[in-house]
């Protein structure tokens, strides 16, 4: 009987980071499920691009930010269904505004998404991998909740939470065999990025030591190595890809 192919749910994978990181872990050997929220056309050529390249992919529509729709996907996606090894917790929005002026929902909704959607999603996988005593999870914060951004206080609250709640969770993981690692990305080539004014990503890269911006494939390879064998004793740590920029 053969083994089924490891599977790796990478939510947010249609484009930038998430993009990079499910084509590399296919690259990698891992069956990808990647989920999307809107464009599903992004979402359905990044499968069908894997699928090309002779790996195993498929899109999924999921809101993060809804718990009562992850949990249904994960009873009637990946429970029984799969070989769950690896989850990828990249999903993320922004709201971004000042303080004095952020709308309470505004900073609501980020907090749903970035920071309760990775846990019900954490806690989903944790369930399954836990039977398998075996797993990787790898939560995708950001040098913002490190540092701290002005005009992003929910942002930054969200991806620090991150970083609390990734230590916490290796912790109670780590006797089941499953680690919880998260990556920390400075400023990425990203559709965000890219709308920036020149002389905003001129002051950015002026204060990053590698003088540029990085790319997604930059985090996805620091993601492939924690999903890999090759990371088998880190657990509860913090890798940074931000060129240098806050270390």
């Amino acid at each position: 009987m053969s083994t089924p192919t490891p599977t790796a749910l990478v939510t947010g994978g249609s484009r930038g980071i998430g993009r990079a990181v499910a084509e590399t872990l296919a690259r990698d050997g891992f069956q990808v499920f990647l989920t999307y929220v809107s464009k599903p056309e992004e979402a359905e050529a990044v499968a069908a691009g894997i699928r090309e390249r002779g790996g195993s992919a498929r899109a999924f529509a999921l809101n993060v930010g809804d718990a009562e729709a992850i949990t249904t996907f994960f009873a009637s996606e990946i429970k029984d269904k799969t070989d769950l090894a690896v989850l990828v917790n990249n999903a993320g929005i922004t709201k971004d505004g000042f303080l004095i002026r952020m709308k309470d929902e505004d900073f609501d909704r980020v907090l749903d998404v970035n920071l309760r959607g990775a846990f019900v999603c954490m806690r989903e996988a944790a369930k399954i991998m836990s039977r398998r005593r075996h797993g990787r999870i790898i939560n995708i914060s950001s040098v913002v909740g490190q540092m701290g951004n002005a005009g992003q206080v929910n942002y930054a609250a969200a991806k620090a939470g991150l970083l609390g709640m990734t230590k916490s969770a290796a912790r109670e993981l780590a006797g089941r065999n499953i680690t919880v690692n998260a990556v920390a990305p400075g400023f990425i080539e990203t559709d965000m990025t890219a709308s920036l004014p020149a002389e905003v990503r001129a002051d950015y890269e002026a204060a990053i030591p590698l003088k540029r911006l990085g790319t997604p494939q930059d985090v996805a390879e620091a993601v492939a190595f924690l999903a890999s064998d090759k990371a088998a004793y880190m657990t509860g740590q913090i890798l940074a890809v931000n060129g240098g920029m806050y270390c």
